[in-house]
């Protein structure tokens, strides 16, 4: 008999799984960005947000002033297109106004800093935010009506340098509207038409005047910065600085923070109103200081602010120019 060979069955050859090969991803390296270049981009940034978001304290008195118009008026029909304004442009990051007004600068700087560098950056930072949009093509020459596209000529944009004794750069930033520039108003006392001599009581008269003249043109309800005396030049820039305080800031002297509520209040009741439509609401604040004077002469300078109150500003690294907070 033949014996049947049986086979041996040889077990498979296990293959190794190969490991998956992980892949090397390049470590993404920060760009570095020179100081230069730094400072535009942080110059524009502020120029963004001052032109398209208002600040938490004028925010915070519109919608209060709001809920104060009586309903279904033509002042609370003005005060809720205002709060969907701002809705609006801060949403789209679009100008809260088609006149982006005057580009005015102020900049605070510790000892050493050079000036002249700076104005070249804050230059092109204009220049960029105009073609971003940020600003209109709002600067003409005075005698010529040419405008350049670029919002720069001369005095524009309004620049001033102040040397204070910290070790951060601070640059405040407010766009002021054609329309409200228009209704400020400066007077000499004594004012014999309104019976204004040269004191408080005066003083109260010349400011409640410029309003009444102002009525609905400046774009109300409104925000007066007040300066009491100094020369028309430094009278009307001091005046126009104090839109700087946050409202509801009050004067350290007791006689001008008592007036500046006054004002207030005497203001709202006059009935002017929004926009000049009627109501409760003609101005949101008051704020006043005061400059020495000749002997000679008393001026009074109203810096009328109008409702799209575009007023900012922000700390800088002196070293880095990065911006590291905002101040309103």
């Amino acid at each position: 008999m033949v014996k049947k060979v049986t086979k041996k069955k040889v077990a498979p050859k296990k293959v190794a799984a190969k490991k998956p090969t992980k892949k090397v991803v390049a470590k993404k390296t920060a760009k570095k960005i020179s100081p230069d270049a730094q400072a535009i981009e942080s110059l524009v940034e502020i120029i963004r947000v001052t032109s398209t978001i208002i600040p938490n304290d004028v925010d915070r008195a519109i919608r209060k002033a709001r809920g104060e118009e009586v309903s279904n008026t033509s002042a609370s029909y003005a005060m809720d297109i205002m709060c969907d304004n701002i809705e609006l442009a801060k949403t789209k990051s679009q100008p809260l106004c088609q006149d982006t007004g005057t580009v005015i600068f102020y900049i605070y700087h510790p000892p050493g800093f050079h000036q002249t560098p700076f104005i070249k950056l804050i230059h092109k930072a204009v220049t960029q935010s105009t073609k971003l949009g940020y600003l209109r093509q709002n600067s003409v020459d005075s005698l010529t009506g040419e405008n350049a596209g670029t919002n720069l000529g001369a005095g524009h944009p309004s620049i001033h340098f102040v040397e204070h004794e910290k070790k951060e750069l601070v640059v405040k930033l407010m766009l002021k509207g054609g329309g409200c520039e228009n209704v400020s108003a400066q007077y000499s006392l004594p004012e014999t038409t309104l019976g204004a001599g040269r004191d408080l009581a005066g003083v109260r008269k010349v400011i409640l005047d410029a309003v009444v003249k102002a009525q609905g043109k400046g774009c109300g309800p409104g925000v007066l910065g007040v300066c009491v005396g100094g020369d028309r030049a430094d009278s009307h820039a001091h005046a126009k600085r104090q839109l700087f305080r946050k409202l509801g800031e009050r004067s350290k002297i007791k006689e001008l923070a008592e007036l500046e509520v006054e004002i207030t209040e005497t203001c709202n009741k006059l009935g002017i109103g929004p926009m000049g439509f009627g109501g409760k609401t003609t101005i949101l604040d008051c704020l006043i200081d005061h400059r020495n004077r000749v002997p000679a002469s008393f001026i009074v300078s109203v810096s009328y602010m109008c409702w799209a109150f575009r007023r900012q500003g922000a700390t800088l690294d002196t070293k880095s120019f990065k911006l590291n907070k905002w101040l309103y």
